[in-house]
């Protein structure tokens, strides 16, 4: 077992299933401490006994990430706790659906609060404990939906954008420091919510997994794979790079059959 992170400090968002779960129990396999955080306590405490069920060392933290003084002081706390960060996944989404005459600003702040005013905090307290240390790597998780349009989804889209971009410039800025900061973009992922929309509505699942290249979602542990494949040292070369996960969707010329 390749054990590349033994004595590394991983922390990551929205830690407690579908991608982030993956992602750290991955870290964990191969020597990281990681510390989870997320909003729910049942979920978190479910999620460090698996981890800890494999031999692994995790911490967990109730946080909602979009409590962003409470995010910028828990990242401080974990570093001063552990004398260092080595890695950080800020994986925790927020997505509100509908179209933009029915969309309120309240969910467009939320989605903005979660998946860019999170990041953007704690990506900023990661890369001042990084530079104290001589670097680290930093993975901040995107959507398909931030390249590529699609209806009802403005504010999510709107805000995986601005990740993305965001991401672009921490690399540029992280990269004298031996900072790194990269980007995934999945596109469907067979998390809870999408098995859940499948069971409700087959016929429009099969649809959307079949307008796929590769024919179907993907599955978490593949996202896991590529975060934690950008935060090695096999990808020490790597910043500021988008990676898209999505079974060739990004790539695909749409051409009416």
């Amino acid at each position: 077992m390749i054990q590349d992170f033994e004595g590394k400090v991983a922390f990551v968002t929205g830690g407690s299933d579908g991608i982030g779960l993956a992602t750290s129990m991955l870290l964990a396999k191969r020597g990281a401490t990681v510390i989870i955080c997320a909003r729910r306590e049942e979920k978190l405490e479910s999620a460090a006994e698996e981890i800890k069920a494999m031999g692994g060392k995790v911490e967990k933290e109730i946080l909602d990430a979009s409590d962003t003084d409470a995010l910028d002081a828990l990242v401080k706390d974990v570093a001063s706790r552990h004398g260092r960060l080595d890695l950080m996944v800020n994986n925790a989404a927020s997505t509100h659906y509908g179209p933009i005459s029915k969309l309120k600003l309240e969910h467009w702040k939320k989605d903005f609060a979660l998946n860019a005013d999170a990041v953007f905090v704690a990506t900023k307290a990661a890369m001042d404990v990084m530079q104290q240390n001589g670097g680290g790597s930093i993975v901040n998780v995107s959507s398909s939906c931030g390249l590529r349009a699609a209806n009802y989804m403005s504010s999510y889209s709107a805000s995986k954008a601005a990740l993305t971009h965001f991401s672009s410039c921490a690399a540029m800025e992280g990269a004298r420091s031996g900072i790194r900061v990269n980007v995934v973009v999945p596109g469907q992922v067979q998390t809870q919510a999408t098995v859940e929309f499948g069971k409700r509505a087959p016929e429009t699942a099969a649809k959307t997994a079949d307008a796929i290249p590769m024919g179907r979602g993907g599955e978490p542990h593949e996202i896991a794979e590529a975060i934690v494949f950008l935060l090695s040292d096999a990808a020490s070369y790597i910043t500021g790079v988008a990676l898209p996960v999505d079974g060739g969707k990004i790539a695909q010329l749409y051409l009416p059959s």
